[in-house]
């Protein structure tokens, strides 16, 4: 059997789309892969804490903010590896298996790894988006928290973990870890399109590039959270 993993999800009112989230990682934990989901919440008012203990999870709380909540999360943790998810990303099926032949490979101790990128749309533009995606993690080895992340509880604290931001968690670690460290995984991470919808397909990825190209020019991300929201 491989390493245990801990599953680590922030959540702020998350209750729509949790289910489906944990419902992807019971295979895992039937079969002892996964030892606990722990759920970082971060004030839920809609009973997304009620449903995840339910559910058999665990639940830290505290201040709102991704990067604290997964800080937060990766400490109370208790696995030797810790996959990190965000709360409306559904795996799919074939997830246990390669993430089982990741953890299992001893020179993947000081890597880490992400899945490819999906949205829960049929429309032509999200196909479109996710090829963009693929190309972004190819070329610049950049998946972002919406494609999951996998590493050992000892690498994690190698590189340093997430830092307490309120944006642009996934790329400070993600960038830390390094390209040449990160594995992409050939299992999808189906993510709500919801705010693709609203925002718009062009819109809203070029906001997202706008604040990401900021961040890069050294503008701290306290100043890029109004922009991006």
């Amino acid at each position: 059997m491989a390493a245990m993993i801990s599953v680590v999800i922030p959540t702020l009112n998350a209750a729509s789309s949790l289910p489906g989230t944990l419902a992807a990682l019971k295979p895992g934990r039937d079969t002892g892969l996964v030892s606990e989901v722990l759920i970082s919440d971060g004030g839920s008012t809609d009973g997304t804490q009620a449903l995840a203990l339910a559910a058999g999870a665990r639940v830290v709380g505290g201040p709102a903010g991704r990067g604290g909540q997964l800080q937060r999360g990766a400490v109370a943790a208790g696995g030797e590896w810790l996959l990190f998810l965000h709360g409306d990303t559904v795996l799919a099926p074939e997830w246990l298996f390669a993430v089982e032949d990741f953890v299992a490979n001893t020179n993947n101790s000081a890597r880490a790894a992400a899945f490819r990128f999906s949205l829960d749309d049929e429309c032509p533009a999200a196909r479109r988006l996710e090829r963009i995606v693929a190309w972004r993690c190819t070329t610049f080895g950049l998946p972002f928290g919406d494609q999951g992340l996998l590493l050992s509880r000892r690498f994690y604290g190698q590189v340093g973990g997430f830092r307490d931001l309120p944006l642009m968690e996934d790329v400070n670690l993600v960038r830390r870890i390094g390209r040449r460290r990160l594995s992409m995984l050939p299992v999808a991470a189906t993510t709500s399109a919801r705010r693709y919808q609203r925002g718009g397909y062009w819109r809203r990825p070029a906001r997202n590039l706008l604040c990401l190209g900021l961040y890069f020019l050294g503008v701290p991300p306290r100043f890029l959270i109004q922009l991006y929201e």
